[in-house]
């Protein structure tokens, strides 16, 4: 029999009505962004991690309710959406997690200036899966994102950049620098994690009303607190998160946007499933 998972996406999906939806769907979020972070996130969402990350989890909520909070068997989220999964899901109350993500968004900033001048590489085309441990290795970087067999994205010193991209190109791949303020999901992170892992440790967990997947492990969450805080300076492994979604027998994905980048993820990685969006 199959089953349905609700995708919930991450930084770099943000979409221009994404504002408008939150308004009319979940003012009490958004009133509740702009105290916490202490202006609109929304108006300065290009501008950082720290305006990014609130914006866009709101707006993930404000989807899923438009769907009607449809169940299904498994949740799951790519880097910051593992938060807005889990507050859907029931692991984590919704106010608590947006207080989680405004936190985790301007330490994540504050450690990109911190740690100097970090910086992300996305590698595209056939074999960049097969390609970037290697690539990662010779050049001092860390696999950030394995986001699909076509797109990862490798994370370091801005100088060690341009020496990756120029032995990604000669492998065949197109190498695109992206426009971040920090090496993501990288050691040079590491400044953040143990505030962010305090931060956990003061709000209360309940029992997901289904599965969430983790995507530090690919697996079923089973510590939140640590796999959330490992999470910061660990790879998103979503194209194994996907895998094994589809192992679990997982043939309809739902994305609660804002935007489509998860469907198209998805579409890259397994053939003959059913992707919805709100």
């Amino acid at each position: 029999m199959s089953a349905t998972a609700i995708l919930f996406p991450g930084q770099g999906s943000q979409t221009p009505d994404m504002r408008e939806r939150v308004q009319r769907l979940r003012p009490d979020l958004l009133t509740a962004a702009i105290e916490l972070v202490g202006e609109d996130p929304f108006a300065r969402v290009e501008e950082g991690t720290r305006y990014a990350q609130p914006a866009i989890f709101c707006a993930s909520l404000a989807g899923f309710d438009e769907l009607g909070r449809p169940a299904a068997q498994y949740m799951a989220g790519h880097s910051l959406g593992e938060l807005g999964a889990l507050a859907a899901a029931g692991a984590l109350d919704e106010h608590d997690a947006l207080a989680l993500v405004v936190l985790r968004g301007s330490l994540m900033q504050r450690a990109g200036e911190l740690a100097g001048d970090g910086g992300m590489l996305a590698l595209l085309g056939r074999g960049a899966a097969e390609r970037a441990d290697e690539l990662a290795r010779a050049h001092g970087l860390a696999v950030a994102n394995d986001n699909s067999p076509q797109q990862v994205v490798l994370s370091g010193a801005s100088e060690h950049l341009p020496a990756a991209a120029a032995a990604a190109e000669a492998l065949g791949l197109r190498a695109l620098r992206l426009p971040v303020t920090g090496a993501f999901h990288s050691p040079m992170m590491a400044s953040a994690r143990a505030q962010f892992a305090a931060a956990l440790e003061r709000v209360t967990l309940r029992q997901p009303r289904c599965t969430v997947l983790s995507a530090v492990t690919a697996e079923p969450f089973d510590d939140i607190r640590r796999r959330l805080a490992e999470a910061l300076v660990s790879p998103v492994r979503w194209r194994e998160v996907m895998l094994a979604l589809h192992a679990r027998g997982v043939q309809r994905f739902v994305e609660v946007g804002p935007g489509r980048v998860l469907s198209a993820l998805v579409r890259r990685t397994l053939a003959d499933v059913e992707l919805v969006g709100a």
